[in-house]
């Protein structure tokens, strides 16, 4: 009882598919970039869920995404974007 069914696309993210256009875009879904392992970007986030220096919780709206690692420091944040540092091993989607 205790698994979590798989998320499901919804009709923005496949009309998004069928006309060929980013689903970020279309369905508000976050947009992350990673440069390296010392910069993560995120765009369209909901919020910072948790914080510390080795594991930063932000909400991407239908799921959440888990960055750990060691020294991480939110650098930079505004509603629609933020800029997380440091040396960054591992990005999850749950």
């Amino acid at each position: 009882m205790g698994e979590k069914r798989p998320r499901r696309p919804g009709l923005l993210e496949r009309t998004a598919e069928l006309l060929d256009l980013p689903a970020d875009a279309i369905a508000n879904l976050p947009r992350l970039e990673l440069v390296g392992d010392g910069e993560l970007r995120m765009e369209n986030h909901k919020g910072i869920l948790a914080y510390g220096t080795e594991e930063i919780h932000v909400s991407g709206g239908a799921f959440v995404v888990k960055i750990t690692g060691r020294d991480l420091e939110l650098r930079a944040m505004t509603g629609m974007e933020l800029l997380i540092t440091g040396r960054i091993s591992q990005i999850q989607l749950g």
